[in-house]
């Protein structure tokens, strides 16, 4: 059993710190960096970039609606091919910054509003898919476990990473519970230890409404704005190695 641990990161933007990639980074294997258009500014890219090199963490692009007041998470009324070339931009960018450093892009995912909704849409993952591929075919897709995401990138010939996350309510379809619901963010930490190795060991994960749903678990999102995001991580990794699973790079080892 293996599971990539991956956390946003770069979210920082001009003089505003917004995050705790110094510390999380040490128990991350993938890195999802912010690109500008919800949060992150070119140095803030830069920067974020040469931590994770120099932490051996491999580095992927986090593209996501132009909406720096929403911090990304409102819906935009954005044509599919709005979405493609926003990806296209940001994965662009992004590449950049990692090749000045001497990497290539690991993967993409899909930030906030607009993978919540190409989760489900499948013109919306169709045009996300694209604005990967014109970048890089070569690049793993990231996307919720299940969602119409992944399967819009595996009928383009990209690799693909189930995501699961570590502190979000699932519901019995297997999406997300809003943020606007209250219980969508789980705060106790030790039961966000338990969730993650209950779904890289066994496969499953409970619901909001107590249900046991089948999910696949190739990477564990751990978002960085949580209080106490580090030690989360530090917890998750050290339960994960506990249960006998190898922490380690999505790209590594995949097919």
């Amino acid at each position: 059993m293996a599971l990539d641990i991956n956390c946003d990161m770069g979210e920082s933007f001009g003089n505003y710190r917004y995050g705790a990639d110094d510390e999380i980074v040490a128990y991350i294997t993938s890195a999802n960096v912010a690109c500008g258009f919800h949060a992150g500014d070119p140095s803030v890219m830069d920067r974020t970039v040469a931590l994770a090199k120099r932490c051996g963490v491999a580095v992927g692009a986090h593209p996501s609606f132009p909406d720096i007041l929403g911090f990304g998470r409102r819906e935009l009324n954005a044509t599919p091919d709005e979405v493609r070339d926003y990806v296209t931009y940001q994965v662009g960018a992004l590449a950049a910054f990692a090749a000045a450093y001497g990497l290539r892009l690991q993967h993409v995912k899909g930030h906030g509003a607009v993978y919540n909704m190409a989760a489900t849409d499948d013109r919306l993952a169709r045009a996300m898919a694209e604005g990967v591929a014109r970048v890089d075919p070569g690049l793993t897709y990231v996307g919720l476990a299940g969602s119409a995401l992944l399967r819009a990138a595996a009928e383009l010939g990209l690799r693909t990473a189930s995501e699961v996350f570590a502190d979000r309510a699932y519901t019995p379809e297997g999406t997300l519970v809003s943020r606007r619901i209250a219980g969508s963010v789980i705060h106790d930490p030790e039961l966000v230890v338990r969730r993650v190795v209950q779904m890289a060991t066994r496969g499953t994960v409970a619901t909001v409404t107590g249900e046991t749903i089948p999910v696949q678990a190739d990477t564990v999102c751990v978002h960085g704005d949580t209080p106490g995001a580090a030690r989360l991580a530090e917890g998750i990794r050290r339960a994960l190695e506990a249960a006998g699973v190898e922490v380690r790079p999505m790209g590594r080892g995949r097919g």
